[in-house]
């Protein structure tokens, strides 16, 4: 197959919803919060106040009957309550007696809109460790289940070594590892070396045994019993409210009709028809526990390597105890084709976060075919479907077969996407923001020609 890449969307004019603020991470707006939450309630307003949720708690982990406002973060009685939930939850290297309220040092982290997030450490006492709050935002529990949220957190954490350990809960938060390290820069994915670690720690996560997660049906595993792949049930579940939101009156009345999201959900059911006609579990789709957002801000390069160890075999190792990728924010993760998984890994490429157009995709930096088959090759051998001995002609039609599920994949990344980016902009849409943090309008735009670029491309 040649290295022509799949058809993204064209690069769509930043003029007409500008944009001063770049370095966004991807999260979830309160509005979209809102906006699903009112769906799933069948609620007739959008403005409904936020229920007050239950104690998120998991079996294994301490939890500490104590809840922390986020806004107090700064308050000598948000010190002394956060140093009291950190002994009751007797997270390493903090037992330390002479750590006093007044030692602890709370940054909090920018970027995300679902949680507060903060870097809690001592920098008084040496040995102590830092280690990462996390407050839940309001209402955030009705589009992200907090409890599976969590339980997957700790599976893939204590059985696979997978992300952050978590240490303990709080009535409205946990706190978990942290990591000296880096995140990935939209040039580092581009790195041949760092692109296979990558491959390996995806197909890493790919290992994770679903049913451990999902924990809904005991019979023989498959789709349908119990569960459902997230592509299909995220646009699903979120077009209604990308309705609402296209029905608000500040929502430009040439970019609603751009969107069409009749015609979007028509192209959506024919995709889906024909994806079922060519997908094949055999050749590179089977159904894995996908993060679903293996975008270069979710992935951490640690600081430091282990002592004695090369760098490949610090990321390959389901055993071993440090990794040099490390993977977090697992609020997409879910079961998946992973070659969805893959493909959306890919159209990650063209994204550049920390550019004056975050929102807008770059279709000429969509990696080339011996880029994809330099991850392929990756993937396929710490998913032991290949090894040293495996005959080129053999390696070639195994990286063939799964370089051609991506590209039957690759439409659903850009659907689902555009979906979440007209949720998302629901907050900005009613306040009639002229100049948006991130635009979503925009970004929803440039994913839903792509979804449409893309069919074209596949003849569908």
């Amino acid at each position: 197959m040649n290295s022509a890449s799949p058809v993204l969307a064209p690069s769509l004019s930043s003029s007409a919803l500008p944009l001063e603020t770049p370095a966004v991470i991807r999260r979830l707006s309160t509005g979209s919060v809102h906006s699903i939450a009112s769906a799933f309630a069948s609620s007739v307003s959008s403005l409904s106040l936020p229920v007050e949720s239950e104690p998120v708690k998991e079996e294994g982990l301490r939890h500490a009957s104590i809840k922390l406002e986020a806004r107090n973060y700064k308050k000598p009685s948000f010190l002394a309550d956060l140093l009291e939930c950190i002994r009751v939850l007797n997270i390493p290297s903090w037992s330390n007696p002479k750590v006093k309220p007044k030692d602890i040092h709370v940054f909090k982290v920018s970027g995300s809109m679902t949680n507060a997030v903060f870097f809690v450490s001592c920098p008084t006492i040496k040995e102590v460790r830092t280690a990462l709050l996390r407050i839940y935002g309001p209402s955030s529990g009705n589009l992200i289940s907090r409890p599976r949220e969590l339980h997957n957190l700790h599976i893939l954490s204590s059985r696979y070594r997978l992300g952050p350990r978590v240490y303990g809960t709080f009535e409205n938060g946990r706190l978990e590892e942290y990591f000296e390290s880096n995140a990935l820069s939209a040039s580092d994915m581009r790195d041949p070396e760092i692109s296979r670690w990558i491959g390996a720690r995806m197909a890493e996560f790919h290992s994770v045994d679903i049913e451990l997660l999902e924990d809904t049906y005991t019979g023989p595993k498959s789709e349908s019993k119990g569960w459902d792949i997230a592509a299909k049930k995220n646009v699903k579940s979120w077009i209604d409210s990308a309705r609402q939101v296209l029905a608000l009156p500040a929502f430009p009345q040439a970019v609603r009709e751009e969107l069409d999201l009749d015609e979007f959900k028509k192209d959506w059911d024919r995709y889906m028809r024909w994806l079922a006609t060519v997908d094949d579990i055999q050749r590179g789709s089977r159904r894995v526990f996908a993060h679903n957002d293996a975008q270069y801000g979710n992935l951490l390069r640690l600081s430091t390597l282990k002592e004695g160890s090369p760098a490949h075999r610090q990321v390959c190792s389901l055993s071993s105890s440090f990794v040099l990728i490390i993977v977090v924010d697992f609020e997409y993760a879910a079961p998946n084709p992973a070659s969805f998984d893959i493909a959306n890994h890919f159209h990650e490429w063209t994204a550049n976060y920390d550019s004056p157009t975050p929102h807008l995709l770059n279709e000429s930096l969509y990696p080339t075919y011996e880029e994809r088959r330099n991850f392929f090759l990756a993937y396929l051998e710490h998913s032991s479907v290949i090894s040293p001995v495996t005959p080129s002609s053999e390696r070639d039609s195994l990286v063939q077969n799964l370089e051609e599920q991506v590209r039957y994949w690759s439409p659903a990344s850009h659907a689902v996407w555009a979906i979440w980016g007209i949720v998302q902009a629901r907050d900005d849409v009613e306040a009639e923001v002229k100049v948006p943090e991130f635009d979503y309008i925009g970004y929803a735009r440039c994913r839903m020609s792509g979804f449409r670029r893309s069919l074209q491309a596949l003849g569908i």
